[in-house]
């Protein structure tokens, strides 16, 4: 008998626990985009794809995508209209340069400060890193990655690509997305972060 429910509950928890062994191997990154994904409330995904969505497709995490990242401040730069995937425009700043080494290369990326964004409660501080790599079009969606940054106190930041996510408009066309400056190109595989979301 008590081999009986030993076997029952190794049956039992292979069976039930197959998922939940996956999330506890999710980032904290994984697990907060994951959460918002399957929230109606602040989901971008359309009721369609909601509806049998269990988590996003993540490469697996790897810590030679996280560096150190000197930042070069571009004070008095102009306010741009940056273009989007509609008609709108956002009113975007070079805040600085990034230059980091990624995989034996030397990289140099804007990041900017949005004008809307920085007059928004909480969001005072905020930087957008967009970026294009080797991946989009294949395993990652075709029109760039994003990641957010803060503004740090002295010139040095900390860039993980394992927390670059897609723009709203990959999952759903209605929304307006600003498209990554051609500038902001990786020539790498940048395989970290989310991945191309299949409909």
């Amino acid at each position: 008998m008590r081999n009986l429910v030993l076997l029952f509950t190794v049956v039992f928890l292979a069976s039930c626990g197959q998922k939940k062994v996956i999330d506890s191997n999710l980032t904290p990154f994984q697990k907060k985009i994951n959460s918002e994904f399957k929230d109606a409330s602040t989901s971008p995904l359309k009721a369609k794809d909601l509806k049998n969505f269990e988590g996003l497709d993540f490469f697996p995490y790897d810590s030679t995508f996280v560096v150190t990242a000197n930042l070069k401040r571009t004070p008095g730069t102009e306010w741009f209209d940056m273009k989007t995937t509609t008609d709108r425009l956002s009113k975007e700043r070079v805040f600085g340069v990034l230059s980091f080494e990624l995989h034996g290369k030397t990289y140099n990326l804007n990041v900017y400060q949005g004008q809307e964004t920085m007059q928004t409660e909480g969001y005072e501080n905020y930087l957008f890193l967009p970026f294009l790599d080797n991946t989009n079009g294949s395993s990652t969606y075709a029109g760039g990655r994003y990641i957010d940054l803060s503004i740090p106190n002295g010139n040095t930041m900390t860039i993980d690509f394992n927390s670059a996510y897609n723009p709203y408009c990959a999952y759903d066309e209605k929304y307006s997305c600003p498209i990554v400056p051609s500038e902001n190109y990786i020539d790498l595989d940048v395989e970290a972060g989310v991945k191309a979301f299949v409909k």
